[in-house]
């Protein structure tokens, strides 16, 4: 079933980039190569216009304080939004809760997809629904296990 339709790409992908810290900025090179790498996905799938969103980069995705995301956010809202890709869904576009669901109901309300390296997702389908929410708990939980590792608990 393809889930890309032509009223998507009629609008603007917006690929969403993050790292979390001014490190993997300075050191994680590949990191941030797959990612802008995504771009050409996004245009490869039919996409004309493809604006990326990486004023975010080196700001952790626990602060309160990420004007890309914010951007993203009111693309979406604004209906300019056909889809939002990011590298892992789960994990780049947002790391707490609140975020993750708010991004989700606004792209369910608004019709937007939202695309990583594996998978089409269309948030008003209950199975793609499913499976983010899938991805996301597995996505926290790796984080909370690399941060007991962190701690040597």
């Amino acid at each position: 079933m393809n889930k890309i339709t032509a009223d998507h790409l009629a609008r603007r992908a917006y690929v969403y980039i993050r790292q979390s810290t001014p490190g993997q900025v300075k050191h994680n090179l590949e990191s941030q190569r797959m990612q802008y790498a995504v771009a050409e996905r996004a245009r490869a799938l039919g996409w004309q216009e493809v604006d990326i969103i990486d004023e975010d980069l080196g700001v952790s995705a626990s602060g309160t304080n990420r004007p890309g995301f914010e951007r993203l956010l009111h693309a979406v809202c604004e209906g300019k939004a056909g889809a939002v890709f990011s590298i892992e869904a789960a994990s780049r576009l947002a790391r707490n809760g609140r975020e993750w669901h708010t991004l989700l109901e606004f792209c369910s309300v608004m019709g937007v997809l939202l695309i990583d390296a594996t998978a089409v997702y269309d948030s008003r389908l209950v199975d793609d629904r499913l499976l983010l929410g899938m991805k996301r708990h597995d996505s926290q939980s790796t984080s909370c296990l690399t941060f007991l590792d962190s701690q040597q608990i």
